[in-house]
């Protein structure tokens, strides 16, 4: 059973896509990061993605999703972080009503640092395939006030990072992927 968290590359324009979505990578990279430094070991398998392609239409998402729709029923949910990580507030979550509600309890976790709304509708080309066909999913919700300022430009370079609030995306994608890989049972579809 498998916990998917996600980014995808695509610095394929003008800028360094530090911002879009060099963060959502390195969030993910970060989360699985931590989990293995806290040594923590969850029932489920956490598998990080760094997508490629998806402006490109989304090629890398749709050729994982060939070679693993056969195992869906394995996938508990798939995460995508694709809007920057700025100061984050909660997640986007897509899936049945009694797994928003165990996604609302576990945002409850991360009141110290103030994330904790849920949203209508997980977001994310890359992982559509899957939300699609009822695999649970969710997106990282921030500020993105800020957003277009650098998305596709010269200016998404590093120092668009601000490292406090990349680490509070961090610590929300880290706390959400550990608990739902470490439930007794997958989220309910």
């Amino acid at each position: 059973q498998v916990v998917l968290v996600s980014g995808h590359l695509d610095s394929w324009d003008v800028g360094q896509g530090a911002m879009d979505d060099g963060g959502g990578a390195f969030i993910s990279w970060e989360a699985l990061s931590l989990i293995k430094d806290l040594g923590l070991r969850p029932k489920r398998t956490l598998r990080l993605v760094l997508w490629t392609g998806e402006e490109q239409g989304g090629v890398g998402a749709k050729q994982y999703y060939q070679l693993h729709k056969e195992n869906i029923s394995n996938f508990d949910i798939v995460m995508e972080s694709d809007e920057g990580t700025f100061k984050p507030s909660g997640l986007g979550f897509s899936g049945s009503a009694e797994a928003r509600d165990i996604v609302k309890e576990i945002m409850t976790l991360l009141q110290p640092i103030n994330v904790t709304d849920v949203y209508d509708t997980a977001d994310g080309t890359d992982i559509a395939y899957w939300m699609r066909d009822g695999v649970p999913g969710a997106s990282l919700h921030n500020d993105i006030n800020k957003y277009f300022w650098f998305h596709h430009s010269q200016g998404d370079t590093m120092t668009v990072q601000d490292p406090n609030q990349m680490n509070l995306c961090a610590a929300a994608w880290t706390v959400v992927s550990y608990v739902i890989a470490d439930m007794e049972d997958m989220l309910p579809r």
